[in-house]
């Protein structure tokens, strides 16, 4: 699964814009459009301390109406952060432990 990143303090704002667009008074009224996301997990995403998952960047921008292409984000693939398999694994053995 792909996200979305956007650069520092530019996510809250879209999650604002969207609020004003689909004229939802709070995170937790984005529910009644049909998402199941957990409130803490709206949180999260508004705060930054989460990137967006793609598919539910992309229904944000469908119901409120906004341009992706106006807006400055990057994808970012579901490797992104992660340790490739195998590396950490391969430590030397000390020669006085057999």
């Amino acid at each position: 699964m792909s996200r979305i990143k956007f650069k520092k303090g530019r996510q809250r704002g879209f999650l604002m814009e969207v609020l004003r667009k689909m004229d939802c008074p709070s995170l937790r009224a984005l529910n009644q459009f049909g998402f199941e996301i957990p409130y803490s997990t709206l949180k999260n995403y508004f705060g930054e301390s989460r990137t967006l998952p793609e598919k539910f960047f992309n229904d944000l921008c469908y119901l409120s109406k906004l341009n992706k292409n106006n807006l400055n984000f990057e994808i970012i693939h579901e490797n992104w952060g992660k340790i490739k398999g195998g590396k950490k694994s391969r430590r030397k053995v000390s020669p006085n432990k057999k």
